[in-house]
């Protein structure tokens, strides 16, 4: 498949600590499936192998644009930068994404102030050990959003043994289809009005917070003065 002349790349996140060998990583493989039938290429960030460390509240993205820690934040925002559609899979800890998807969200505060996949649509998938996951793929989409970008969905279930779920093949049925769906969205330029205001409301605030701080975090003002929105 491609978007405007490229062969459309998705990146998935991936939060599990045991990387695609736990029962989010099992899931996650079903997703891939679907975007892989669409024609799609897939790129895959596992969190278990890459390194990135939390937040320091040091503001240099803010100021500068980038990050200064020493880890492999600054090349998957790269990549998520360059992707079409973003993928973001963890397993639920204690009603929340695990630590390395927090640690990774967290150091997003530069584009998600800045709006950066404004345009762009994303996805996730989340598994638990019993129950809850509502909770934690609505705080996921909500992330996506946050960053700017539409939410074609998301996909979660509790497990019923070691990479094995209830109603299976339904699951994956649906797992295949939202990947299906996250392509067609992307390819279509589709829509979501329902999620219109919410994303607008944060984008003012962030405008506002931006302008707010315009005399020190100098990149961010920058950067929307750029895209002629102040």
């Amino acid at each position: 498949m491609t978007v405007e002349g490229s062969t459309m790349r998705i990146l998935a996140v991936l939060g599990s600590p045991r990387g695609m060998r736990g029962n989010t990583g099992r899931l996650l493989e079903e997703v891939l499936k679907g975007i892989r039938a669409e024609g799609a290429e897939t790129d895959l960030v596992s969190l278990s192998e890459a390194k990135v460390g939390p937040c320091l509240g040091c503001d240099n993205c803010h100021k500068r644009g980038h990050c200064p820690i020493d880890d492999d934040f600054e090349g998957i925002k790269t990549r998520m930068m360059a992707c079409d559609g973003l993928l973001l899979a963890s397993p639920n800890y204690i009603f929340n994404v695990s630590a390395q998807m927090k640690a990774f969200m967290d150091r997003c505060c530069g584009p998600i102030h800045c709006l950066a996949l404004e345009g762009k649509y994303g996805a996730v998938v989340e598994t638990s050990g019993g129950g809850g996951d509502e909770e934690v793929l609505d705080y996921m989409q909500r992330f996506v959003g946050a960053l700017g970008a539409s939410s074609v969905g998301g996909i979660g279930s509790p497990i019923a043994g070691i990479r094995t779920f209830p109603q299976e093949s339904d699951l994956f049925e649906a797992a295949r289809g939202m990947g299906r769906e996250l392509c067609r969205s992307i390819r279509e330029r589709r829509e979501y009005p329902e999620q219109d205001s919410a994303r607008r409301a944060f984008g003012e605030r962030m405008k506002s917070l931006v302008m707010h701080m315009k005399d020190f975090w100098t990149y961010e003002y920058e950067y929307w003065q750029r895209r002629g929105r102040l």
